[in-house]
């Protein structure tokens, strides 16, 4: 496994800060993405209600809690778009090319996030915290994405 650079912890540093954008329930995940070519920040992004949808924050509960939803199951059971997903978005909205890129995101994608890392053309992840999906790691194995848990 490659060693971890002066550039990895910078940016791993700045995914911390796009995640306390997040707008789900401090004690739930903040997650934040930040997608690197090139040693330049392409787009980034945090988990939270799509535009125009009230978040749970603004709802004042958590739906996943509320239904007592464990960690790494039924994704589609949340109002929040994951901080990947944002931050592939983000690229496409705005006409950015990702492809060859390296994803940093505070915790390691889960498997929905991974289909999409490996279609946008993402070459690497570099993650902080474990999650739940041993899936997701097969997929990007079998991909050839280079995924990489954050060592200080």
């Amino acid at each position: 496994m490659p060693t971890m650079d002066k550039w990895d912890k910078r940016f791993m540093e700045l995914t911390e800060t796009v995640a306390t954008w997040s707008s789900c329930f401090q004690e739930n995940r903040q997650v934040g993405a930040v997608i690197v070519k090139d040693k330049r920040v392409m787009t980034t992004g945090y988990n939270g209600a799509p535009a125009g949808i009230e978040s749970c924050k603004e709802k004042g509960e958590c739906l996943r809690r509320k239904l007592n939803i464990p960690s790494g199951t039924q994704h589609e059971l949340c109002f929040a778009v994951h901080a990947e997903q944002n931050a592939i978005i983000q690229a496409s909205r705005y006409g950015i090319c990702i492809a060859g890129a390296t994803l940093y995101c505070t915790h390691q994608p889960c498997v929905i996030c991974a289909k999409m890392i490996i279609n946008a053309g993402i070459k690497r992840v570099v993650y902080k915290h474990g999650y739940p999906d041993e899936f997701s790691i097969a997929l990007f194995n079998e991909a050839g994405v280079s995924v990489e848990k954050f060592e200080e």
